[in-house]
């Protein structure tokens, strides 16, 4: 009983620590933008775009509800 309980424990754990590591790499996200922390503001850098827009060049205000961030830095309506 006791190596049963152990191996149980043992799997509980290992899930928890695949959803914690996916979860760390974005997966369960989907705002199309990512926040980078950049001293004391953040910079808000769009998905999906080719080529991919410099950090410095992209906003640091939030998008607001039914807005997003177009390739050129601009916040915009979606």
């Amino acid at each position: 009983m006791k190596n049963r309980t152990r191996k149980i424990l043992i799997a509980v754990l290992g899930l928890f620590l695949a959803f914690v590591i996916l979860d760390s790499l974005g997966i369960f996200d989907n705002r199309p933008y990512f926040e980078v922390p950049h001293g004391n503001h953040t910079h808000y850098v769009p998905k999906d775009c080719e080529p991919a827009l410099p950090v410095s060049q992209s906003p640091t205000a939030r998008p607001g509800l039914g807005q997003k961030v177009d390739c050129q830095g601009q916040i915009v309506p979606e």
